[in-house]
């Protein structure tokens, strides 16, 4: 292909003439073989030049890009789609091909040594392997850290399972769909136990493959620093070198004082995970990602879950209309029920089925024993968050400070020998233990950069543009700035914060599924167009946000997006609805038009005309704008800010 992007003279006659050499087919082949012919011809002749529009060559379709960020810049935000595109590409730089050797006369065992083998440093080795440094890795035993053998993975398969126990213990849903299940729902621990526990297995070994598939040198000891590009074999006397050096030790529960973990009936995470048996009573202590993950598979599994929280609210770190939401259809409709403003000072193990577990209650403010304490359950499960993983890593030997554990990094994930100190030369850290944001995807897309700018091509993650989820039944997922964040950056930088929204409630695919529960928010700046930020909950939510998180960080503007086509009849159109709304258009099916629930029978005063309660399709009017989509009495409750309602918040 020439620079230009054109194809050379005589092309089609090369492809042609490579393709005679071959043994002619006779008959039907023959035919078979020159419509193949053509057609390959056809489609590099389409493909080439497309591919160099966008700055790709066959070769760079191997490579990684470096991408400027686009979203600082409002300028650049109003930009057509299809220019910022197109600059982007243009600031694509080249990169070795995988397997190629850029291993220099420097002196050192590696180009590349990672100290720890989760998400994160797993990632990174890929990237340095394709971008052809000798990497080494060392893995402590561990591949796949803490989120393939004792987290994300292992808890999506407790979910999984939990889920469809749920769903087929509510004859009331099933009903809906016209099915019956004869008997009891019944499931068997070990089983469940035992899925979860081979999916982990599995895509630990599958990591591990793919690491020597690509070259990458595996190291089964931990990894220590002891000096400056020098990292031991814990265990031994052994050391390697390396040009540069990557920590990623990841994370570990955090048990506050006065807790003791037996593993058995007070645990973390790491031995939840196993299902080794499933408590009648349950006391989750923290009520955030984790804990919520947990009470979804307890309560499902015949659990009762009571929350001890230490914040004000419940859910925390939740958008507050997206806590409301899951308040009523996650925490309400359960077996759970919870403190709020309470620390868990004391905890005590018991003996499963023998003797129960203690835990003290102290008021979070007054710092007083609350009148229910103690509280005795059959089990506790300590959810108060993770601490960085980096006390045995070395860091003092080479007179590196933390802060509260987390390694110091500038944004291009370089350490500092302290809280805003100085570069430390040719040593980064990545994921949990640097504490910019403690997610898996994060960990793996921070390995990437750093792999980046040691090739020499500067790179800085936008944290602002990596989404999060929590995988309940319904899921919640965000990404961005919260409300008051958004609002917050609108009055320092002078521009006029929008807010628009979507509901389950008036979307076909969902209403199929007799899941429409739920909304999504768009938060916008309304001067630009730019996306802030989106929070869902809802059916398959931690799906959904992807389209968001891509969309903010291509600087996508809500005008544009409300211009994007998406698929009919699908989830997705919750967000169409949310992004028409924000520019004043209206969703192909406004909320006026939406299927009433099926058993709803709210009072007319409410609902329009009334809702029928028989699944009927019914006008509700501007009564949704009121703010109440629900019932009283007995049916299903949900109330809707008015910005929620088909788009229709301006």
């Amino acid at each position: 292909q020439a620079k230009d992007g054109r194809l050379p003279a005589g092309f089609f006659q090369v492809v042609l003439r490579s393709r005679r050499t071959r043994r002619t087919p006779v008959g039907p082949a023959a035919h078979r073989s020159r419509v193949e012919m053509l057609t390959h011809a056809a489609a590099l002749a389409v493909l080439l030049p497309l591919a160099s529009a966008f700055a790709f060559s066959p070769a760079s379709m191997l490579r990684t890009q470096r991408t400027s960020s686009l979203s600082s810049s409002s300028a650049s935000a109003r930009m057509p789609l299809a220019s910022r595109l197109s600059l982007r590409s243009s600031k694509r730089a080249s990169a070795p091909l995988a397997g190629a050797s850029m291993m220099a006369d420097h002196g050192f065992d590696y180009d590349v040594i990672i100290v720890g083998c989760g998400v994160g440093g797993h990632g990174a080795a890929l990237h340095a392997r394709s971008q052809g440094l000798k990497t080494a890795i060392f893995t402590g035993g561990d591949v796949g850290g803490t989120c393939v053998n004792r987290g994300c993975v292992p808890s999506k398969a407790l979910l999984a399972a939990a889920g469809r126990v749920r769903e087929m213990q509510d004859a009331e849903h099933l009903k809906g769909f016209g099915i019956e299940v004869a008997g009891e729902v019944k499931y068997d621990r070990e089983a469940v136990a035992m899925h979860a526990e081979q999916l982990s297995s599995n895509v630990a070994k599958n990591l591990g493959n793919s690491l020597g598939a690509l070259g990458v040198e595996t190291i089964n000891e931990a990894g220590e620093l002891v000096g400056p590009n020098t990292v031991k074999r814990v265990g031994t006397d052994k050391t390697v070198t390396a040009k540069d050096i990557i920590l990623a030790p990841g994370s570990v529960p955090f048990v506050p004082p006065g807790i003791t973990i037996d593993g058995k009936t007070v645990f973390t995470s790491d031995d939840s995970l196993k299902l080794e048996w499933v408590p009648d009573w349950v006391a989750i202590i923290g009520s955030g990602y984790i804990g919520l993950e947990f009470s979804d598979v307890y309560t499902a599994l015949g659990s009762e879950v009571t929350f001890i929280e230490a914040m004000d609210t419940m859910m925390p770190t939740f958008d507050p209309e997206i806590r409301r939401v899951a308040d009523r259809c996650l925490i309400s409709p359960r077996k759970i029920d919870g403190y709020t403003s309470v620390f868990a000072t004391e905890v005590t193990p018991g003996e499963p089925g023998q003797k129960p577990v203690k835990i003290k209650l102290v008021d979070a403010k007054t710092k007083e024993e609350i009148p229910d304490s103690p509280l005795y359950v059959d089990a506790a499960l300590v959810c108060t968050g993770r601490v960085p993983n980096t006390k045995d890593i070395g860091l003092g030997n080479m007179g590196i400070e933390t802060v509260r554990g987390f390694v110091q990094v500038n944004e291009k994930m370089e350490v500092l020998d302290k809280e805003g100190g100085s570069v430390v030369p040719n040593l980064y850290c990545i994921g949990d233990a640097n504490g910019k944001m403690m997610l898996a995807h994060a960990a793996s897309a921070q390995g990437i950069s750093a792999i980046e700018n040691i090739v020499g091509r500067t790179h800085e993650v936008n944290h602002n543009n990596i989404p999060a989820a929590c995988f309940t039944h319904p899921e919640i997922a965000m990404v961005g700035l919260t409300e008051d964040q958004a609002k917050a950056k609108a009055e320092a930088e002078g521009f006029t914060f929008g807010k628009s929204g979507g509901s389950f409630r008036a979307n076909s695919k969902a209403l199929a599924e007799l899941e429409s529960t739920g909304i999504a928010k768009v938060l916008f700046n309304k001067d630009s167009g730019e996306v802030l930020g989106v929070h869902i909950i809802g059916i398959h939510a931690s799906d959904l946000i992807q389209e968001c998180a891509n969309a903010m960080a291509a600087g996508t503007t809500v005008q544009e997006l409300s211009m994007v086509v998406h698929t009919h009849p699908t989830l997705c159109e919750v967000l169409d609805e949310a992004f028409k709304g924000a520019v004043g258009m209206s969703a192909p099916l406004s909320a006026s038009d939406v299927l009433c629930p099926r058993g709803a029978g709210g009072p007319a005063a409410r609902l329009g005309a009334g809702c029928p309660g028989d699944g009927r399709a019914q006008r509700c009017g501007g009564a949704w704008v009121g703010g109440c989509l629900g019932q009283e009495g007995g049916c299903w409750v949900e109330s809707l800010p008015a910005w929620a309602v088909g788009g229709l918040a301006r």
